[in-house]
């Protein structure tokens, strides 16, 4: 598995909340849904994304082609002109409401996943947004920026028109097709941004390109239920144990035995969200013996127990889960040719 496949293995979206919106200035919306990741692709006119916390940078501007990936579950606003207030607030669920708690979803509907204040406005953007936090896609959201901007002229992508095309149609297993659709726009949109050299890939990632090192990652990568020693690690590197550990701690940060750990525990968090699926069976498949030592080593890490975890997700499934430890990134990441 390459780096690029590792980081994206995550991401797939399962009823992803998409749709087209067509709107006249003077627009504004409140976004407010906690959604782990939102892509934005503005077909025609423009649109402002306007960052609703702290340290996040100051507006941006996105023309016609360009696309922007927000991650949450910070709220922003998205609007025809930065300065413009909020008309309206798009709670979790996908519910849009006035500031003074009207509902909006039937007056504002357009058609068929098209919304709006008037059908034959020039702003229109499309937007498809990732409810739930994937465990493996946590990697991925934790290497992107809060507000990630790709410029139409930056790059060249075709599934754009693609999603545009499918999001108005309702046909027998669209919802999959949209689905798979905007996986597919955001592995292009993630490639093209970690394909600068200014993109702040993580510690992990870069370490990928290393002979050595690399070489370590993906078998780790590949077959985290192994039994994997440092010594082994390094037999299949072709070098010395002490020089792998000390290498690999240079470049991911973090020693190989605790980076497996960690990848073994997400991998599990993901399992865990999967109904049917025990926390034995989710123990032997990212490497524990058993139960005991999987829940033991997960509460370590993550203070539940795999039951606890898996309880809370079901009682709450779609507010993004945080660690309080995850990096610092830098407000925004903007690709300009």
């Amino acid at each position: 598995m390459d780096a690029l496949a590792g980081l994206l293995d995550g991401p797939r979206a399962r009823g992803a909340f998409l749709l087209r919106m067509v709107m006249a200035p003077p627009w504004s919306v409140r976004i407010e849904d906690r959604a782990p990741l939102c892509l934005m692709c503005v077909t025609g006119g423009e649109a402002w994304i306007v960052p609703g916390h702290p340290g996040a940078g100051g507006p941006v501007r996105l023309r016609t082609g360009d696309v922007a990936v927000v991650r949450g579950p910070h709220p922003y606003t998205v609007a025809g002109a930065p300065d413009t207030p909020p008309q309206a607030v798009v709670e979790p669920g996908g519910a849009c409401r006035t500031l003074h708690g009207e509902p909006l979803e039937e007056t504002m509907r357009l058609g068929v996943r098209t919304w709006g204040n008037a059908a034959g406005g020039p702003d229109t953007l499309l937007v498809g947004t990732y409810r739930m936090e994937s465990e493996v896609g946590r990697r991925l959201l934790d290497a992107l920026p809060p507000l990630l901007h790709l410029p139409a002229d930056s790059w060249t992508c075709p599934l754009t028109p693609v999603l545009e095309d499918e999001i108005s149609r309702d046909e027998p297993g669209q919802s999959v097709v949209l689905d798979r659709t905007l996986d597919l726009l955001l592995i292009a949109s993630v490639r093209a941004w970690f394909s600068r050299p200014e993109a702040a890939a993580p510690a992990w990632y870069r370490a990928m390109g290393d002979p050595v090192v690399g070489t370590a990652l993906r078998l780790l990568h590949d077959d985290p239920a192994h039994p994997w020693t440092v010594a082994a690690l390094a037999t299949e590197a072709g070098v010395s144990r002490a020089a792998l550990a000390r290498r690999f701690t240079e470049l991911v940060g973090e020693p190989p035995m605790a980076y497996l750990t960690g990848w073994r525990l997400t991998l599990a968090a993901d399992l865990l969200r999967e109904t049917g699926t025990t926390v034995e069976a989710v123990a032997r498949r990212v490497g524990y013996g058993g139960a005991f030592a999987f829940s033991a080593a997960f509460k370590r890490e993550r203070g539940v127990s795999p039951q606890e975890y898996r309880t809370g997700i079901r009682r709450n499934p779609r507010v993004p889960e945080r660690h309080a430890d995850s990096p610092r990134r830098a407000p925004v990441s903007t690709l300009s040719p």
